[in-house]
């Protein structure tokens, strides 16, 4: 029973896109700002609010930038997985290649004074809001320059100045600090909203409906997304949820299920939800996506599911390639210029983890730093820094 059911989910996960493609190709790529209506993959699914139109306004400079994005994101959490096999980066990593829409698709629907934080999949939300790939992988190889000092590795990438907040490790943890920074929007009138993302492993826990029912009763600008990559850990979602229909888990709270796997349904999708978020408070979104690494670096992720379905989803519903159509359909790049892009990324990609191997290691008293708000609290916890130094090998 538990196969049949298994190969009945796996259908599901293979939605091909809507129309055909033509092979038309282009000689030059377009950086044309003029606008372009593409529709989305697969409708929207709501619950308690009206769905958003399908069709969804976007140009030639955006399709590139979609593209350009993803796939610079893809050939980093590849290069992760070669040094975490290196064992130059060491404990937990949680790989997200596959579900570049969901970051890209965000981004281009909300500005840097809307809030994100997320779970500990954090390296191309990171690189969405404008993080470097030089302070990534020297945050991911625990060095000085990376985006957390090199005291967060990969599970707490974070950017302050781009209202990015982490990176959490503990499951669901980040749902009601997503709330509370709603909160804080609300009460300094910001017009902003925050993003909190978490996954379906992560969508039965208890925090994230107590955060929700606050969030409903103070109307907080909060839109909770489920990336629902169908995997728990090793878990399918069917045997874990007895409703795994996420976007409905709000029961009072608006909800709307998306294509994650969509770059263009996603971006409306957000769209729709800050506005609903300023106006109405908390939605919840569900965005259905897949992760083609296993849960982490240390789950081969092929035991739980057969390598047939996920190949099966990279040939029919890869975020990248669906871009990739979408251009050269709309004669905006040639499958060359495209590939010749791919090589550059690659080439970037590359002179940054060689640029990240040369940043120093912090210091060890800097195990005693971050700890207390400056001036507040002791550094050292009474220990000499220089005492502690001669102490260590």
């Amino acid at each position: 029973m538990a196969l049949s059911r298994l190969s009945s989910r796996s259908t599901n996960l293979l939605q091909p896109l809507a129309t055909a493609l033509p092979t038309t190709l282009r000689r030059h790529i377009s950086t044309d700002t003029t606008q372009l209506t593409v529709e989305t993959s697969l409708p929207f699914t709501s619950h308690l609010c009206e769905a958003p139109s399908r069709s969804v306004e976007t140009s030639s400079k955006e399709l590139l930038s979609f593209f350009h994005d993803m796939a610079l994101m893809r050939r980093m959490e590849i290069a992760a997985d070669s040094l975490y096999k290196a064992k130059l980066i060491r404990g937990f990593c949680h790989l997200y290649d596959g579900q570049e829409a969901v970051a890209i698709g965000m981004e281009a629907a909300i500005n840097k004074r809307d809030a994100i934080i997320t779970s500990y999949r954090d390296h191309c939300t990171f690189i969405g809001r404008g993080g470097g790939l030089y302070e990534a992988f020297s945050e991911l190889m625990g060095r000085k320059s990376g985006c957390s000092k090199g005291k967060g590795g990969s599970m707490h990438f974070y950017k302050k100045d781009a209202s990015f907040y982490g990176g959490h490790g503990i499951v669901g943890a980040q749902a009601p600090l997503g709330c509370g920074l709603a909160f804080a929007q609300k009460y300094s009138k910001e017009e902003a909203v925050t993003f909190t993302l978490y996954g379906d492993g992560a969508a039965n826990q208890g925090q994230l409906f107590e955060a929700l029912n606050i969030a409903a009763l103070w109307d907080l600008p909060a839109v909770l997304v489920c990336e629902n990559n169908h995997y728990g850990m090793g878990t399918a979602e069917w045997r874990s949820a007895k409703s795994p229909a996420y976007f409905k888990r709000g029961d009072y709270v608006p909800g709307l299920k998306v294509d994650g796997m969509d770059a263009l349904a996603v971006k409306q999708a957000c769209k729709f939800a800050k506005e609903h978020a300023l106006k109405n408070g908390p939605i919840i979104l569900e965005m259905d996506t897949y992760r083609y690494h296993g849960h982490s670096m240390s789950d081969p992720g092929s035991t739980y599911r057969t390598r047939d379905e996920i190949s099966g989803v990279r040939q029919v519903r890869d975020p990248i390639d669906r871009v990739r159509k979408l251009i050269i359909s709309h004669d905006i790049a040639t499958e060359k210029e495209l590939k010749d892009m791919e090589k550059e990324v690659r080439k970037e990609v590359d002179a940054a983890v060689a640029q990240a191997k040369e940043s120093p290691i912090p210091e060890p008293s800097e195990l005693f730093t971050n700890i207390y708000v400056k001036g507040f609290g002791s550094e050292s916890f009474g220990a000499d820094r220089k005492e502690l130094r001669a102490t260590l090998p």
